[in-house]
């Protein structure tokens, strides 16, 4: 193998960020966000560049080619800042940070993401891509105007990073909420941007979202909205039909371009696939549709074969780009599949719409017809046996994509992510039964707590990244957060109180540490953190929700199942806090929308105990109840609500709500007709 002659290295060299050493070999002088770097500005008086993207970011890349690794471009960064690379995914704080700024100055942000920020950290100016000609001139205008206007930028940075460190929440709501009331006019609101025909919002691009979903999901069945569950199936079908979903490989692509779900930004993130494997394995439980149970499946796989390491670690993206070119790996031409031994194209052309009007820049992005009736009638085919042939020409295909030149991986493992990814494949274990997805969840949330998370008498710690047995940077709120629902999503199939004593223990940290008490929120950075100029709280749900409304569930859940007033206390404190924002935009607030649920119709307490309690728990959570939670087990326990409900040689399912439970039944079925949300 030919080593590459590298003119420049710089100290990214030493990182373990793909996104970070993909630069390490620029003529930019870069450096990691660290005590060193920061301590370099100010003792330089320089401008810091806070450039922040990530390895499967297109734009990031286009930028690189033309910029930082051009020679003029360098020496004069060089000169006249400290530049400092951030990977969005290693750093979220400081994205947040620079990005509100950029949001604030320019009305729109996005990754490459570049803020320009005084010594001290504070940011005066900023905006997302821009070409050399651009870019030079922007550098330049920047260090005239600090050279000649120094006490102006200052005032400015003063006033922005006052601005960007206000918390916009609402006052602590006092008395009693009519949250039905609530919920109806936060869907009725969000009804009018949706898209009745593709499904999702009704414009473009369009993000699949699936915190959106989950809620609308609940929502339709706890309230028997018919119209809200048409929408959510219409977009289910939609993005698992559309080019935004790989149909011969598994996962889901980062986002549509366009309004059909069919042109995809072609990157996979893990926290996509997780959440949205979640989303589907629910849906698959309650709609018993084995369209879901195929998209489960096939990305359950995907994820096993593409974005999991050797210690059952998971890893963070695929590139858009392949050779250089975006979505080459996955487009197709028609003379290619032509020249593939067994493709019947006659099928293909019907099934993936291989048309010219569905070309997409002259190829071919693999998607399906919503319903597909008329295939069935054509090629006089059983659904079941439509999903054989389907599936054997879809083989087919992956074989011979396998041959071409692959994406690049980025192959660092970030805790919340893994951890929404164990939460991916117990969902996919209660729906579908398959042990080894279990398995696969339990190596690794026991690879998190072992190798990410560090216990002794003095400190107590999680980290946030992992690679290759290397961690380095202290966790963020959305590390707990996302941990600790994973435990507690792994307790409810196994009812292993070791779960249940992991996901306490991290959030006892969390409180201890991230807690504003002032305004009843969970800052998303520690106490230890020194280096920014604001600590952030992050309340908005995004393409995953937020990491206080997943605390402010967790907290929820450990009170139902501890008897504990405090925790339930806090849980709905913090909501008050955003209550009244969720009306008028329900897909920011949706994660919160779905403590509300809890919290508005009967929450369910579904004890299962005795020697068969696995089979039962099992069996029990194969369908769908959403305002429910499992707790167990074959022993007695210090559970309030499993204190003597053992029976010796008997299994019993206790359907509780409010402490208060009906007769017990040993029948599964009759324990689902005991679940009622009126």
């Amino acid at each position: 193998m030919e080593i590459p002659d590298h003119k420049h290295t710089n100290a990214l060299i030493d990182e373990t960020s793909p996104y970070l050493l993909q630069h390490a070999h620029n003529p930019v002088n870069w450096h990691a966000w660290n005590d060193e770097s920061l301590k370099k500005a100010r003792d330089e008086e320089k401008i810091i560049l806070v450039s922040i993207g990530y390895s499967a970011c297109h734009w990031c890349h286009v930028m690189e080619k033309e910029s930082f690794e051009d020679e003029e471009v360098a020496e004069f960064m060089n000169e006249h800042f400290v530049c400092i690379k951030v990977d969005r995914e290693e750093r979220p704080d400081v994205d947040q940070v620079y990005m509100d700024a950029v949001q604030a100055i320019t009305g729109r942000g996005g990754w490459p993401l570049n803020c320009f920020a005084l010594p001290s950290g504070k940011p005066f100016y900023g905006g997302t891509y821009f070409n050399k000609r651009n870019w030079l001139y922007l550098l330049k205008n920047v260090i005239e105007e600090y050279q000649k206007n120094p006490e102006k930028l200052i005032a400015y940075a003063n006033d922005l990073t006052f601005e960007i460190n206000k918390v916009n929440l609402g006052p602590e709501e006092l008395g009693e909420v009519n949250g039905k009331a609530l919920l109806k006019q936060t869907v009725e609101n969000w009804k009018e941007r949706f898209d009745k025909v593709e499904g999702g919002p009704n414009r473009a691009p369009k993000f699949p979202l699936p915190n959106n979903y989950q809620f609308l999901l609940d929502y339709a069945i706890l309230t028997k909205d018919d119209a809200t569950m048409d929408h959510v199936r219409l977009t289910l079908d939609k993005m698992a039909l559309g080019g935004i979903y790989d149909q011969i490989g598994g996962g889901f692509a980062r986002y549509s371009t366009d309004e059909l779900w069919k042109a995809p930004h072609f990157e996979k993130m893990l926290y996509d696939n997780a959440q949205l494997i979640s989303l589907y394995a629910n849906a698959y439980r309650y709609f018993k549709d084995d369209f879901y149970k195929d998209v489960v499946n096939q990305s359950v796989e995907f994820i096993a074969r593409e974005l999991t390491g050797p210690q059952g670690e998971f890893y963070s993206a695929l590139d858009a780009d392949s050779e250089g070119e975006e979505g080459k790996f996955y487009v197709w031409t028609k003379a290619e599949l032509a020249e593939i031994p067994g493709i019947e194209m006659d099928f293909l052309s019907d099934v993936y719409r291989l048309q010219d009007k569905h070309q997409w820049e002259g190829k071919f992005i693999l998607h399906r017809n919503y319903g597909e009736k008329s295939i069935l009638e054509k090629y006089k085919l059983s659904e079941t046996d439509f999903r054989k042939k389907l599936q054997a020409q879809n083989k087919l295909l992956f074989d011979h994509r396998s041959g071409r030149i692959r994406p690049g991986l980025d192959d660092k493992s970030l805790t919340s992510w893994n951890a929404m990814m164990v939460s991916a494949y117990v969902d996919a274990y209660a729906a579908l039964g398959d042990k080894e997805y279990l398995q696969r969840a339990e190596k690794n949330a026991n690879h998190l707590y072992d190798n990410l998370f560090s216990s002794s008498d003095k400190e107590a710690i999680l980290y946030h990244n992992y690679k290759k047995g290397t961690v380095s940077i202290p966790g963020f709120l959305e590390d707990y957060a996302f941990l600790i629902k994973a435990y507690l999503d792994l307790y409810q199939v196994t009812f292993d109180d070791a779960w249940l004593n992991r996901a306490e223990a991290l959030n006892s940290i969390a409180v201890s540490d991230f807690w504003n008490k002032d305004e009843h929120m969970f800052y998303f950075t520690s106490s230890d953190e020194k280096n920014l100029v604001v600590r952030k709280i992050d309340v908005q749900d995004n393409v995953s929700p937020s990491a206080n409304s997943v605390m402010a569930l967790n907290l929820f859940r450990i009170g139902q199942l501890r008897d504990s007033e405090e925790e339930i206390e806090m849980a709905r404190s913090m909501l008050s806090r955003v209550r009244a924002a969720m009306p008028s935009y329900g897909s920011a607030y949706s994660n919160w929308a779905q403590l509300q649920n809890t919290l508005t119709f009967p929450y369910h307490q579904i004890a299962v105990v005795g020697k068969d309690c696995m089979e039962r728990n099992l069996e029990m959570q194969r369908a769908y109840f959403p305002n429910s939670m499992f707790l167990g087990g074959k022993k007695e326990n210090d559970m309030p609500l499993l204190e003597n409900k053992l029976v010796k040689g008997k299994t019993f399912i206790y359907v509780c709500v409010n402490k208060t439970c009906q007769l017990p039944v040993e029948d599964v079925q009759k324990a689902a007709s005991q679940i009622s949300f009126r």
